[in-house]
This record gives C-alpha cells, sequence and structure tokens, in this order.
C-alpha cells in the first residue's frame, strides 16, 4: 500500500483525472445528451496528453463515422468512414483497449498495445475504444505531431472514459430504438382496430379487412404525390 501511495502521490495530475471521470459519469447519470458528455470528454482528453488533434467516431452498422473533432484542419475528415475490418480499427475492436498505431518497416500499420508503448520514446497516434457490453461502440483517435510519451495513469484515465462513453453512447441508442418502437405500436393500434371494425360493420373477413385498408393507404400516398405536383403562388 505504501508503494502505491508514493506513486500517487508523484503525479499531481491524477485527483484532476479522477474529479473528471466522476463528472463524466454525472453526466450519464443525469441523463445528459451523448453529444454534452462527448464533448466535455474531448476537452478533458485534449487537456491530459496535450494531443494537437481529437477525432471522435461513433459506429454505424459495420463502419466508424466521425462525429465531432477537434484542432483538425482537414475538412475532408467528415466524409471519411473507416470499416470496422480496417487493421487498426480491427484491432482496436478486438482488444477493446487503447492501442498505438504506428508504421512498421514495410510502411504498413502496426497496432501495439500499451506494454509495447513503454518500449518506444513516445506515441503519435492512440486510438481509445467506447466500449459497452464487450462490443465496440466508436473510438476516440487523439494525434500528436511530436511523439509523447504515456503513463499508466493516463492510460486508465482514458480507457475508463472510453467505457463510460461506451456506455452512455449504449443507452443512447437503446432509448432511440426504444422510441422508433414506441412509433410503431402507436402506428399499429389503429390498423389492428380497423380490422376489427371493417368485418363487423361490411361484413367483411379479416383478409379482405386487411387487404381494403392497404389500399387506403396507398391511395392517401398517390393523392399526396398528385397534389405536390402543383405549384401554388
Amino acid at each position: 500500500m505504501r508503494g502505491n501511495d508514493v506513486e500517487l502521490n508523484q503525479k499531481p495530475g491524477i485527483t484532476c483525472e479522477v474529479d473528471f471521470l466522476h463528472r463524466l459519469a454525472e453526466h450519464v447519470a443525469k441523463g445528459d445528451t451523448f453529444d454534452e458528455t462527448l464533448a466535455s470528454a474531448i476537452d478533458f482528453a485534449v487537456w491530459l496528453v496535450s494531443c494537437d488533434e481529437c477525432v471522435a467516431y461513433v459506429r454505424e452498422a459495420e463502419q466508424l463515422v466521425p462525429w465531432v473533432w477537434k484542432y483538425s484542419a482537414d475538412r475532408t475528415i467528415e466524409q471519411s468512414r473507416l470499416p470496422i475490418a480496417r487493421d487498426c480499427v480491427q484491432a482496436l475492436s478486438d482488444h477493446l483497449e487503447p492501442i498505438a498505431v504506428s508504421q512498421g518497416v514495410d510502411a504498413a500499420p502496426r497496432a501495439r498495445n500499451f506494454c509495447a508503448w513503454l518500449t518506444q520514446p513516445g506515441e503519435t497516434s492512440v486510438w481509445i475504444p467506447l466500449v459497452a457490453r464487450s462490443k465496440l461502440l466508436g473510438a476516440l483517435h487523439l494525434e500528436h505531431r511530436y511523439p509523447r510519451p504515456y503513463g499508466r495513469h493516463e492510460f486508465n484515465a482514458l480507457s475508463s472514459m472510453g467505457r463510460i462513453l461506451g456506455s452512455d453512447l449504449c443507452i443512447a441508442q437503446l432509448e432511440s430504438e426504444n422510441s422508433d418502437l414506441r412509433l410503431q405500436l402507436e402506428t399499429w393500434k389503429p390498423v389492428e382496430r380497423g380490422k376489427g371494425i371493417l368485418p363487423r360493420d361490411l361484413g367483411l373477413s379479416e383478409e379482405e379487412a386487411s387487404l381494403a385498408l392497404e389500399r387506403q393507404g396507398r391511395q392517401k400516398c398517390r393523392d399526396r404525390r398528385s397534389w405536390s405536383d402543383y405549384h401554388f403562388e
């Protein structure tokens, strides 16, 4: 225990890191939007490791899509989508821990875990996974113009931040899916009610009632399209 106490006392920034993770968890607990939580996290990451660029990605199907960035002059990043099968992203998805990416002797990217970082003079490209339930939901990409050494406490802070962000993103996605399902249910109720009314009032079978409702829906769509063809002044 005394050895750990000495190690903590030698890292004056560690109190700020713990305080930030506490505030980040409060963002999630209060139900703040994911964008608000993410913006706070990016500011923290830039402050913690003094990176020259920070890009946040969110997973959509089998791709990572740029969500927000800081200090990036490259405007083409808006169109940059990274397939999960891409080398560094695949390594991130497999390990679900921060990785550093460097160029090998054959110019191919090499992903390295934290133990390998300690053998290097510093890192220029670091990826932080956003993880929930052992699934990669996004990532933060930190770029340094010059190699920068990372300490264990920085690695742990960034890794913990990625897991909090991943959990918040998972909650946001589940809430969106729940809203979609609720809308489908509200749409389904009148249709089912109509299927019960038509057989009773018009003497139709359930299949005939269903076909009648479908025809009525298609007719309404055609009516809306025909009116949209006119231009009113």
